[in-house]
């Protein structure tokens, strides 16, 4: 494919060579470097024709058989043929040893076309719901057929003069029903009050619609293809029937759309006007359920449907595009004799918002140095999409992608590292991400001197009342001379106007869907502005005639207003000036303050002093050594040993390594309370009993409140840390018949609820025995940098004011061999407690 940036030479020869200086002098300033650079290439040409003809010159000089030359070319094209093959072969196997996982998912997806659920261990597998959907599949086609005639029908009729006879004439949604072919329900990532579901719907049906646009003129689609995954919240959860206060669901992102058009239609078959038209489709189904637009159905009265229509987002990602290398070489000279280099951009996209970089002329390893902002409102779920591509004059190349979940940014705060591209042979893009939460507190404000956004302001759009019908109304208002009589008897009749809502902040303009023929609109749309000076700019509101343009109103909010407002919000109906008497418009304005948290420090502890452990407590057992037990009763047996190593030693996505026992002795190690930080006492951080006291029966216990069993290894070939939590043994006595126990866990530094790990609960024993195992992606190298906070707790004490601590313990993994594994019994605390 030729370069848009270098010329293109089609054949060789005097008038090839005039033809490519022609087109070259018309596109760029002809220099000595350019005139050097097409000699050079022009040279290389004819010395690879000399290579190739010179042979048969001289078979003919010589007078040798024209069968001579034949054979040569036979033999030359044969070798080559194999040696290609052969390297293809060695390509093929070298390629799959070092992306194995990768290449076994992509051809059992190309392959087998298996459902998510086949591909991904956590997404599971929901037969029973396609039999559902499947039994109550006609009656959504009546739904969807009454939905069709009775709402959009009308809205088609009035969004154009040439559409107001269009009818449906047939709606038939087929016998093939919508199949979910895969899961996900997220419990820990979410708040309590909610349940989040991300179902994978794979729709391949025999839809027969036809349409009448204007005798004769008729359209139809029959058969349609769709794919994407769809996010189904159900929020609030309420302690009365029906239990969920409301249903939304939306797109994460953009769904592949296939149409089989019917009717006059059939022209949109063509290439050239087929991708137009879904392309126009899928910007409706964008309009309405791809994010930040979703579908609300509420249930209960309660429910406000503003904040389920339009939630204040999660956070701010700030993306710095830096730079690429080792990209693709696409641009070819001499009809591909001559390899040339790539004119890359790159394009980003998170969710409906897209922006494009500029174009790096012929250049390998690009350096863009472009910052980007954009509003996330799911995390995790929201992907930044970056896709690279090389600039040509008819159709751009492809030189990659890449698709990182804006969780893991959330996760870390702070992003800065190559990324490699995928679906191509070679290349990498170097991204530096942060993450931006938002905040009430204006003394976080810190205006940027680069450009960049320091706010960001939410509008939720509602609706206006009493809107003027045209212009003339207005200014039939605005005449103060003129008799009211007089005015009524010179007013035309005309219709209720197509209106929307232009919103601006500065040069950032955007619109809200047309409603039709109505004073009184309803929009109900939310919007998102990135704001630079509080102080000085101002949200504009117009509402505007669909077809004239002509303003019907006006409102100006200065955003300074909101900074001394409760929770920086305003939501009420505002007057709209320049329109009718009592013309109003009823929006949600909130403002919240960009705030770069600081990723969370690693937690080092240091081994305590030696004047520290003589002073220990006598109730913490100090007497007892270290590294030996203190008691026979505390060395674990063999049996206990050989009962975990197995279970531990090949799990559920097959064993790449056996774990064996260490040959030294078990020891039982112990953590006092003086080598514990204050950033581990995280297990009362997130219980309803925080800040609360001790029970009186843990604070007057003399002596241990018991021991946990952990074995702790790393799996190199998974690249997974794994723990298991065995048994625990001699802990508190609550009651006569034991204590009901239950062991949490953080992998430190992640102390929030979303990292929070925990057993079930074992009930009425002293000795309680769990095998419950958790996994962690990590590598190694962090792993033996970080630790493990675990907690034994109560389960009885939930309603309880009191805390629920049994015992605790932190592990330090650098002191650990978790590559070979580690199984040791450990002596519960309470470092928290005060007497």
């Amino acid at each position: 494919m030729a370069s848009a940036a270098g010329p293109t030479y089609p054949r060789a020869g005097a008038g090839g060579l005039a033809e490519s200086l022609s087109i070259h002098d018309s596109a760029e300033k002809l220099d000595s470097s350019t005139v050097n650079r097409v000699l050079m290439e022009f040279l290389s040409y004819f010395g690879r024709a000399v290579f190739v003809f010179y042979p048969v010159y001289l078979t003919g000089y010589l007078g040798l058989s024209i069968s001579w030359v034949l054979l040569c070319m036979v033999m030359a094209t044969w070798w080559k043929k194999n040696r290609q093959v052969k390297y293809a072969r060695i390509g093929t196997a070298i390629n799959f040893v070092d992306n194995e996982t990768q290449e076994v998912n992509r051809e059992l997806q190309s392959g087998l076309q298996m459902a998510t659920w086949v591909h991904f261990p956590e997404v599971e597998k929901v037969d029973w719901v396609n039999k559902v959907l499947r039994q109550a599949w006609p009656f959504f086609g009546m739904y969807m057929e009454k939905l069709l005639k009775e709402n959009i029908q009308p809205a088609i009729r009035l969004s154009s003069p040439a559409l107001k006879m269009f009818t449906f004439t047939k709606v038939h949604f087929g016998h093939v029903p919508l199949r979910i072919t895969g899961m996900k329900a997220y419990t820990d990532e979410v708040d309590q009050r909610e349940v989040v579901l991300d179902l994978n719907i794979c729709y391949d049906g025999d839809v027969d619609i036809d349409a009448e646009v204007k005798p004769p003129i008729t359209a139809g689609v029959k058969g349609l293809k769709l794919q994407g995954m769809m996010r189904v919240i159900l929020e609030p959860l309420i302690g009365e029937a029906p239990l969920v206060g409301g249903v939304t669901f939306f797109f994460m992102r953009r769904p592949t759309l296939e149409i089989n058009w019917t009717g006059m239609t059939n022209l949109l078959d063509s290439p050239a006007f087929s991708s137009l038209s879904e392309e126009t489709i899928m910007d409706i189904i964008a309009s309405l359920m791809v994010l930040p637009n979703r579908m609300c159905v509420p249930l209960v009265d309660q429910v406000k449907v503003d904040e389920m229509r339009f939630p204040l987002p999660r956070g701010v990602v700030r993306v710095h595009l830096l730079e690429a290398r080792d990209l693709l070489a696409k641009d070819t000279f001499m009809l591909g004799l001559v390899k040339g280099k790539s004119d890359p951009y790159a394009t980003l996209r998170v969710g409906n918002r897209h922006f494009k970089s500029k174009i790096v002329k012929e250049n390998l390893h690009p350096k863009w140095n472009e910052v980007y902002e954009f509003v996330v409102h799911e995390a995790p779920g929201q992907e930044l999409e970056v896709e690279l591509y090389d600039d040509d004059t008819d159709k751009d190349d492809f030189l990659g992608s890449y698709h990182l979940d804006l969780g893991r940014v959330k996760k870390d705060i702070e992003m800065d590292q190559w990324f490699p591209l995928e679906d191509v042979q070679n290349g990498e893009v170097r991204l530096k991400l942060q993450w931006f939460s938002l905040k009430t507190d204006p003394s976080l404000l810190r205006e940027s001197a680069d450009g960049l956004a320091c706010a960001m302001l939410a509008v939720y759009l509602d609706n206006a009342s009493n809107l003027p019908k045209d212009h003339n109304e207005i200014t039939e208002h605005q005449k103060q001379g003129k008799h009211s009589k007089e005015a009524r008897l010179t007013r035309r009749k005309t219709a209720c106007p197509d209106s929307f809502v232009e919103l601006t902040v500065d040069k950032d303009v955007q619109k809200s869907k047309v409603a039709f023929a109505s004073k009184d609109p309803v929009w109900e749309q939310g919007f998102t502005f990135f704001v630079h000076n509080i102080k000085t700019q101002q949200l504009t509101v117009q509402v505007k005639v669909n077809e004239k343009k002509t303003q019907l109103g006006v409102f100006n909010l200065p955003l300074s207003r909101l900074l001394n407002t409760s929770d920086m919000t305003l939501d009420q109906r505002f007057p709209l000036e320049r329109s009718g008497a009592n013309s109003q418009i009823k929006l949600k304005a909130t403002l919240r303050i960009l705030t770069l948290e600081k990723p969370p420090p690693m937690i080092i502890l240091e081994p305590p002093p030696q004047n520290k452990q003589q002073r220990l407590p006598t109730n913490q057992g100090s007497n007892a050594p270290v590294s030996t037990p203190s008691s026979p009763a505390l060395s674990p047996s063999p049996a206990g040993r050989a009962s975990s190593a197995p279970w531990l030693s090949d799990d559920h996505n097959g064993s790449d390594e056996t774990w064996q026992p260490a040959s030294s002795p078990s020891t039982m190690r112990r953590l006092d309370s003086h080598s514990l930080s204050e950033n581990s006492i995280a297990s009362s951080r997130f219980d309803l009993s925080e800040g609360a006291t001790f029970p009186e029966a843990i604070m007057n216990h003399q002596g241990s409140f018991g021991e946990i069993q952990l074995t702790v290894r790393y799996a190199t070939l998974r690249h997974k840390l794994i723990v298991l939590v065995n048994s625990c043994r001699n802990l508190f006595r609550f009651g006569d018949n034991g204590t009901d126990s239950y062991v949490r866990l953080y992998f430190l530094p992640d102390q929030t609820w979303i990292h929070r790990k925990r057993t079930h609960v074992k009930k009425r024993t002293v000795n309680p025995v769990f095998d419950h195992k958790f996994e962690f992606n990590v590598s190694l190298q962090e792993a033996q940098t970080r630790k493990l906070d675990v907690s034994v707790k109560n389960g009885k004490m939930f309603h309880s004011r009191e805390r629920k601590d049994i015992g605790m313990v932190m592990i330090d993994l650098s002191q650990l061999d978790i590559v070979k594994g580690v199984t040791e019994w450990y002596e519960l605390t309470l470092p928290g407690l005060k007497k």
